[in-house]
């Protein structure tokens, strides 16, 4: 069988972002581009979710909260139970914590639908954040941990920018591949038509929780590059507005394809850095600036920046075929 020809903007892509660092300074290749990776890859576990399982979860940044806190408390050195472990042992033992907060998460909202699963996963977003508030002997209530350092080269910005692109670049070609695989099929399946599936054999529960542990491993790995990011983890971090701007990315971007979760990153990056200077109140007001945003978006575009993208690069000829072709 022949093998898939690798799509010309996509590479163009990749050689564009792997040769960033030699054009660009400190401040975009960090604040701006590594930032983006970091929140598109949160927020593509979510795209995973709502996009192809039909279920919108408001738990991927409680997840990534929860592998910060223990990458925190295993290598900082800080106030607090630390314990000044090596990076990488740290790192693993946040990505399985991380994975079975998911899977804990998925336990408990999976036979829910709709609305349900929103406010439920909502509710545990909220309770871990008052969690971690009220935590002193383990998280260090209000004050977190300062000072989560990465460990070297990673602490410098070039080889930290290459560690982001590395982590979504991986995040974004096991989900492309892992939507196309039988796995993937199976779970657009049950989000259109999950009585017809569970007719035909498949567990509906068993694939609905295999796709929050995937979505945890990739909320998990986020999490360990927000709080080497922030160089800190604090309540702040997991409170209910960063719950909501993962959910606002995903849709932003679109939800029809991997790359949307990049997409509405870097739009929102783009705008939370910015809007600033446009407009001199912004500070005060970015939820108004973001929302505004946000509810433009999707009142053109369902899908998001990627509909219009689409639409915008469609030859004319087939602007009228479209409609008869579907």
């Amino acid at each position: 069988m022949a093998r898939r020809a690798i799509d010309p903007r996509a590479a163009v892509a990749l050689a564009a972002l792997i040769a960033a660092p030699l054009v660009l300074t400190d401040f975009w290749l960090v604040q701006i581009l590594g930032r983006a990776l970091i929140l598109g890859l949160i927020a593509l576990g979510l795209t995973l979710l709502a996009g192809f399982g039909g279920m919108v979860s408001l738990g991927q940044m409680t997840v990534a909260g929860v592998a910060a806190y223990t990458v925190a408390i295993l290598t900082t050195t800080g106030t607090g139970p630390a314990l000044n472990l090596p990076a990488l042992p740290a790192v693993l033992l946040a990505l399985v914590l991380g994975m079975l907060a998911a899977g804990v998460i998925g336990l408990l909202a999976v036979r829910t639908s709709g609305i349900y699963t929103i406010m439920i996963t909502l509710a545990i977003a909220v309770v871990f954040f008052y969690f971690t508030r009220q935590n002193y002997p383990l998280l260090n209530g209000f004050d977190g941990y300062a000072e989560v350092v990465p460990p070297e080269p990673w602490g410098r910005p070039a080889p930290f920018y290459y560690l982001c692109l590395a982590a979504a670049a991986a995040g974004y070609l096991w989900i492309a591949r892992l939507v196309a695989a039988p796995f993937g099929l199976a779970l657009q399946g049950l989000r259109d038509e999950p009585r017809r599936l569970e007719s035909l054999g498949f567990d509906v529960y068993r694939h609905r929780i295999a796709a929050y542990l995937v979505a945890g491993v990739l909320a998990s790995a986020g999490g360990v590059l927000l709080v080497w990011f922030n160089t800190r983890i604090d309540p702040g971090t997991v409170s209910l507005g960063p719950v909501i701007d993962i959910l606002v990315i995903a849709v932003i971007g679109g939800l029809s394809h991997p790359v949307g979760a990049f997409v509405g990153a870097l739009a929102f990056v783009l705008i939370d850095n910015f809007a600033v200077e446009a407009l001199p109140a912004a500070r005060e007001r970015f939820n108004l600036i973001i929302g505004t945003f946000f509810l433009l978006v999707v009142l053109f575009s369902p899908d998001g920046l990627l509909g219009i993208w689409r639409r915008l690069m469609r030859p004319p000829q087939d602007a009228g075929s479209t409609a008869r072709e579907d």
